[in-house]
């Protein structure tokens, strides 16, 4: 009965408006005479190359609303007075940027205007909690290559980790629309760095409007076509160039080919002043900087049985040739019709496209590189938008997409390649495989459609109201199989599939949906600026629980009399966010917050069958009854205006975060153990954050971004417990919250450009860690208590060129980028005895390998170790 009250009030409450993330932002401001200070009325403000504008009011007040994100002209006229036109105006998602004019009277004569060049403020006055907007243009003077490059460059964000939190924790938005695939609840697909128009990256308590996150936002707005065609093409090509042979094996081997780019764009009008256009493409190739070499195949036999290594057989019959372990192919394709059905309503029609190759380093298979998997993924997502301008102050979007990501891995798809897993065994003691595969099949995708409509109206000067609802509806899909001997062949190995019922086949389909509804109030006051909103979410898992886990009978498959259906999931969430400007250049902000998110989906479906593998403790059973995760955050923060050029932001933060999902031990039969995802952990973040910003001017800018946190909880991976218990002894958990993995105390970012825009530039980006958490171990066995050690402190700096030049008639540009200038060792993962990635007692407790290596080779780790340095150097042309 609560559920059903609570869904009512809602609907009745939201008048089935949708939810949608924002993509625009607004102009406000206030028009007077310039001689004697009094309210203009009835002045027309319009922004150039738009239908967007307004006119004042009495108090000589006007909004603009549904801009997006750009640079823009604004010009102000009205009969009597000279017209002025106010240039580059930035406008930024979810922001109000303030545009205030100084009408002077106009003599008899005609045409006559005053032209003003705005500045981007370094003080946000709206802004009540901690946001980056990261423009097109700042991409372009940066030598990043993805958009995660640029997350991870913000202050609070550790390799992905937002704040403290776990990875899926973030929500990722392509215009709007989330791109999180479920199963992973990390991003599905990318949007490659040319086609971005804005990136906003909230690392704050986010607003009510946001949902299904708990540490951060990621919003991403793509560009569209102009009213004038406009294109760029780009290629460039490098390597790895490193003086660290002893580490990476053909490292010495430098070849243009091995990293090539080819990316372009293309915008502009169908139907002058009715139909524009924008397309986007990129392939990139990266061979990767850790090879393999192919002395072995998976289909050789090796015997090291003896203990004489002179009668050991090697079965070697590879061709020695260096082969790449960590490769990556990229496609990506995107397009975006706008059809401007009036003047005042759009529809958007959008498709983003990729396709991914990839493999991921195996130590084991260094000397047997094609044995190990080999990963494709597939995504695309379908968007349609319609925006209906109800009013000047109001106006309704609706949204509705389609999300697909379709992820494999496998060595070869066809079973009968297969070689015998007897060949996994024939090296041993700390060898490197002689032989095999992996045996594995993983199949799995995921759609997901997104409905949305969003509501918008500024309702007065000072209030803006926005309010909605979302539905979104999965179809999971998995399909996963090992690959065994068929029994009915004694004398030869025969590639087969287990029987449907066994712990090593398993398939699902489930279809579980979310609803959710927020309405919010921004109000802009003289004195304050407030962001006040209330989120409900609710969520129908479409899964069943065991009833009782400790009590299974041997049977299977297990009569429905030992499952109930899984209980939906709802919760009320209020946001509230506060900016109190005690200066014209100074601003303190305070917000508050809960947050909602359903744990990733492949917890909630794990081992459909509740199959428990004989022996250990070897099998995890999923539970579609998991409760959502909850965090409750608090946040204060200061921006400072330190000179004309120069700003400063310091903010304190504190995350309370519950329900975090673990495992828990059940004993089957009394003899087998098994786990079950619960909800169990906790943990707790707090840190304080300085941004300091100087604006490019005089032919110098810089950033610089440093953190202090510290990240603690009872575990840092939700197969802890599981993991622990499977040690010999059994390890006991932990009793006290102990650092995260990702607990990286001391962060500091910094980027510098200099040079001129028009001409070149030459930009830095550096980033200095201390060491992350590791726990001290000595042959396998813990000596402390969890993550009480640190690794050795990071350092990247990377650099970047170009210079601008008119060749064929276009805009040219050569660049150069280099990725770690120095070639730093960073030692990202260590050995538990000695806290370095180079050394290891093992080396000295451990007997002679079974094997062709050497026990120093074999502990020897180019995966312990960041990327060596790269360079790449390429030119791109404008039109």
């Amino acid at each position: 009965m609560l559920k059903k009250a609570i869904l009512s009030l809602i609907f009745l409450t939201f008048g089935f408006s949708l939810l949608f993330s924002g993509t625009t932002g607004k102009i406000a401001g206030k028009v007077i005479n310039a001689s004697t200070g009094e309210p203009l009325f009835a002045v027309n403000v319009i922004v150039e190359g738009t239908t967007l504008g307004a006119a004042t009011d009495m108090q000589g007040n006007y909004v603009i609303l549904n801009i997006p994100p750009g640079v823009y002209t604004v010009k102000a006229s009205a009969v009597g007075f000279k017209t002025v036109r106010v240039t580059n105006v930035r406008v930024s998602v979810d922001q109000t940027t303030r545009v205030d004019f100084k009408l002077e009277e106009a003599a008899i004569e005609l045409g006559e205007e005053v032209v003003v060049v705005a500045e981007r403020p370094l003080v946000q006055r709206d802004l009540t909690s901690t946001s980056s907007k990261v423009s097109s243009d700042i991409i372009a003077k940066l030598p990043v290559e993805n958009f995660t490059d640029i997350i991870n460059l913000q202050a609070g964000v550790v390799e992905g980790h937002f704040r403290g939190g776990r990875i899926g924790e973030v929500a990722y938005m392509i215009d709007g629309i989330p791109v999180n695939d479920v199963f992973s609840n990390t991003y599905a697909i990318q949007v490659e760095n040319h086609a971005i128009q804005e990136m906003e990256i909230v690392t704050g308590t986010f607003n009510a409007e946001y949902g299904q996150a708990m540490s951060g936002v990621v919003n991403i707005v793509t560009k569209e076509g102009g009213e004038r065609y406009t294109g760029s093409f780009s290629v460039y090509t490098g390597d790895y160039v490193s003086s660290n042979r002893d580490l990476f094996m053909n490292i010495e081997r430098v070849n243009p080919t091995d990293i090539y780019n080819f990316q372009g764009t293309l915008g502009g009008p169908v139907f002058k002043n009715k139909v524009n256009f924008f397309l986007s493409w990129r392939y990139y190739k990266n061979d990767g900087w850790i090879y393999g070499r192919r002395i072995f195949t998976p289909y050789d036999s090796s015997n090291f049985s003896s203990d004489d290594p002179s009668k050991w057989y090697i079965g070697a019959t590879g061709d020695s040739s260096y082969v790449p372990m960590n490769p990556e192919r990229r496609l990506t394709l995107q397009g975006k019709l706008s059809f401007k059905v009036t003047p005042s309503n759009k529809l958007n029609i959008e498709g983003l496209y990729q396709r991914r190759f990839y493999k991921i380093y195996d130590h084991n298979f260094k000397y047997n590189p094609d044995g190990d998997y080999k990963r494709y993924q597939y995504a695309y997502t379908l968007t349609l938008s319609y925006t209906h301008v109800l009013s000047s102050k109001a106006f309704l979007t609706v949204k509705g997409s389609l999300l697909y990501n379709d992820y494999q891995q496998y060595v070869w798809k066809d079973i009968n390649l297969y070689p015998d897993p007897k060949r996994l065994q024939d090296a041993s003691n700390n060898a490197f495989l002689t032989g095999g595969a992996q045996m594995w099949h993983f199949f799995r995708n995921t759609r997901t459609y997104i409905a949305k409509v969003d509501y918008t109206n500024q309702i007065t000067n000072t209030h803006q109201i926005k309010t909605g609802v979302e539905t979104r509806f999965h179809r999971l899909w998995l399909r996963e199989y090992e690959i065994v001997r068929d029994e009915r062949f004694k004398d030869r190995f025969v590639p087969s599939l287990p029987p449907r019922t066994a712990f090593n086949n398993n398939e699902y389909l489930h279809r579980p949906y979310e609803f959710s509804a927020y309405i919010q109030d921004k109000m802009e006051f003289e004195y304050l600026v407030a962001n006040v909103g209330l989120r409900f979410d609710y969520f129908e898992p479409n899964g069943k629980v065991l009833i009782d886990p400790d009590h299974l009978p041997s049977d299977r498959p297990l009569p429905d009399s030992l499952f109930r259906r899984a209980k939906p999931k709802y919760q009320l969430s209020p946001r509230i966010g506060l900016a109190y400007p005690i200066t014209d250049r100074g601003v303190i902000h305070i917000s508050y917050g809960h947050f909602f998110q359903i744990p990733p989906f492949e917890f909630l479906y794990t081992n459909p069958e509740f199959e428990i593998e004989v022996g250990r403790l070897k099998s995890k059973i999923g539970n579609a009854d998991l409760q959502p995760e909850r965090t409750v955050s608090y946040e204060i923060g200061l921006q400072q205006q330190l000179a004309d050029d120069i700003a400063i932001d310091i903010t304190g933060y504190y995350k309370d975060i519950r329900n975090l999902l673990g495992t828990q031990i059940h004993q089957y039969l009394n003899v087998d153990k098994f786990a079950r995802y619960i909800n169990r952990d906790y943990g707790n973040v707090r840190g304080i954050t300085i941004s300091l910003e100087k604006r490019f001017r005089g032919g110098i800018g810089a950033t610089l971004d440093y953190t202090l946190q510290l990240a603690r909880g009872n575990a840092s991976d939700p197969d802890a417990e599981f993991l622990n218990n499977q040690a010999d002894p059994p390890i006991e958990g932990n009793k006290q919250l102990v650092p995260l993995d990702w607990d990286r105390r001391h962060s500091l970012n910094f980027t510098i450009s200099l040079g001129q825009p028009d001409n070149f530039v030459l930009s830095f980006i550096g980033k200095i860690g201390s060491g992350l958490p590791y726990t001290p171990a000595f042959q396998n066995q813990r000596t402390a208590v969890e993550n009480s050690d640190n690794k050795p402190a990071v350092y990247t700096f990377d650099m970047y060129f170009y210079k601008l030049f008119k060749m064929f008639g276009f805009n040219a540009q050569f660049f150069v980028k280099i990725y770690n200038l120095f070639d730093i060792k960073n030692e990202l993962e260590v050995f538990g005895d000695t806290g370095r990635a180079g050394y290891t007692l093992s080396m000295i407790y451990s007997g002679r390998p079974r094997g062709i290596n050497t026990v120093e080779e074999y502990f020897k780790r180019p995966d312990f170790y960041s990327e060596p340095r790269q360079i790449i150097f390429g030119i791109s042309f404008d039109f």
